[in-house]
């Protein structure tokens, strides 16, 4: 007898209606010695196994309990009762991995509601729950929904180094990769670390974008993107900080600015059409979930729309475009600057906080935006240079509920601009000249974006703290599991 997952089942339960069938999974809760609920972490219902008395002893009820992992056999039915349309006539049940019932009265597979602190710090066991196995099966779905964009458009997916010399960013928060022995590293005539002596003969550190080698791969390809893990040496514990986290980052030759936004807009709204169109009941959830969350803030504080309408919003919506100098004038004359509950200033050089974000999208254009033309001082040294000399083709998406949520520009494809780019951002030459050469080999117009994958699935999940939808969070004195 084959086994059965149970999605399938609670699926296509008509197909399968009197016949003797076989599930596995984990027990849920064991109700009255009678009846067992049953997942396996196909989708987040349950089925239900009925268990009569007479065909079972004692001995043998015992050891269903929660957290067992067992495997059913009977015959599917027509529920009797509420709150399922099949269940099973269990025949004959196995177990095959036993829990202790005592251990499992100090776990979070206790059915009753846990605080997401105490699920964090029980990582390995809260995929099991309704709220993770929702969030994990979303953030899979929302993976290859990307996958699967990128692969219809005829990009080309790179792995891009996770070993780098380079700092991407120029931010310097990265972190150091070494052989070298801690207590009695090599030191130069100067006495400083002599990572000449190093396994890769340089200093060598986990990388923070894929960006500058997605450049090289798209001026031979033409479009390519890159989908892997990166890294902040950032010593921040705040609700949206990790320090590992994935970054999906396309790069396309010959594209400007104008396509670069159309490219995100058609991005950001087929993957979130593709959640709700394929993950309804984790969303169905979620949502639920979402809308207790609010009831309980105070009223200035909620948001406006549920979790499904802000997906909704961002499929359903053209998204604004207007230019970081026509927002910062936009805010200027908002009634909430006028009467100062804006918490942080609003004037042009400022890099924008979430709350500004939040206001242009929920408040005065009730749609996404995208922001291009930033002041060159607040952005990356790679942006091209606008000819007014002091902006330059950055461009940020702003959602609901979350602010940015993507940010890219055009790169900048002249030589002397960049070198000259360089010098301003104190930036060695000689560590870049592999970026700086490909300007020397038929050069071209290019444009890319990146993006946080936690920081969608964040959007996604309506979760708002960032450990919540990554596995198993890395963060400042947190490197458990």
């Amino acid at each position: 007898m084959a086994r059965i997952k149970i999605s399938e089942l609670l699926k296509n339960g008509a197909t399968f209606l009197g016949q003797k069938i076989e599930v596995k999974g984990w027990v849920r809760a064991f109700r009255s010695k009678r009846f067992v609920q049953l997942n396996d972490g196909s989708c987040m219902a349950n089925i239900q196994g009925v268990i009569d008395y007479d065909n079972f002893d004692e001995e043998q009820l015992k050891a269903i309990s929660t957290g067992a992992a067992i495997s059913i056999k009977g015959l599917l039915v027509e529920s009797q009762g509420a709150g399922q349309v099949v269940e099973l006539q269990v025949e004959a049940f196995e177990i095959i991995g036993a829990a202790d019932p005592d251990a499992v009265q100090k776990t979070i597979l206790q059915p009753k509601k846990h605080s997401l602190d105490l699920l964090r710090e029980q990582a390995h066991l809260r995929f099991r729950t309704n709220t993770f196995g929702a969030i994990f099966r979303i953030r899979h779905a929302a993976s290859f929904a990307i996958h699967q964009f990128f692969n219809e458009r005829g990009f080309n997916y790179i792995h891009t180094p996770i070993l780098t010399g380079s700092d991407a960013e120029g931010a310097g928060e990265m972190f150091r990769v070494s052989t070298l022995d801690p207590k009695n590293p090599p030191l130069d005539d100067d006495g400083n670390i002599d990572y000449g002596k190093d396994f890769f003969g340089k200093q060598v550190n986990l990388t923070v974008s894929g960006q500058l080698e997605a450049e090289l791969a798209a001026l031979g390809l033409g479009q390519v993107y890159t989908f892997g893990p990166t890294f902040r040496a950032e010593n921040s514990n705040t609700s949206r900080h990790l320090a590992e986290f994935w970054m999906i980052e396309p790069e396309v030759a010959f594209n400007d600015l104008s396509d670069n936004m159309d490219l995100t807009e058609e991005f950001l709204q087929s993957v979130c059409q593709y959640i709700l169109k394929n993950s309804e009941e984790d969303l169905n959830f979620l949502d639920n979930r979402y809308a207790q969350e609010q009831n309980q803030k105070p009223q200035n504080e909620r948001s406006h729309l549920g979790l499904r309408e802000s997906i909704e919003f961002v499929v359903n919506n053209q998204f604004k475009r207007l230019s970081y100098t026509e927002a910062i004038e936009v805010l200027q004359k908002s009634k909430a600057y006028k009467k100062k509950k804006f918490q942080f200033p609003v004037e042009w050089g400022i890099d924008l906080q979430s709350e500004h974000e939040r206001y242009l999208v929920e408040k005065e254009f009730k749609c996404p935006v995208i922001l291009c033309d930033y002041p060159a001082d607040i952005k990356a040294f790679y942006m091209r240079q606008n000819d007014d000399g002091k902006t330059v083709a950055a461009m940020d998406v702003l959602f609901p509920g979350v602010g940015e949520i993507v940010g890219g520009s055009q790169r900048e494809e002249r030589l002397e601009i960049l070198k000259a780019k360089c010098k301003d951002f104190d930036i060695e030459e000689d560590e870049l000249w592999w970026y700086m050469d490909t300007r020397k080999f038929g050069s071209v117009p290019h444009s890319g974006f990146g993006m946080g994958f936690e920081r969608l699935i964040m959007f996604l999940t309506g979760m708002s703290n960032i450990r919540d939808v990554i596995p198993f969070p890395r963060t400042p004195d947190n490197a458990e599991f």
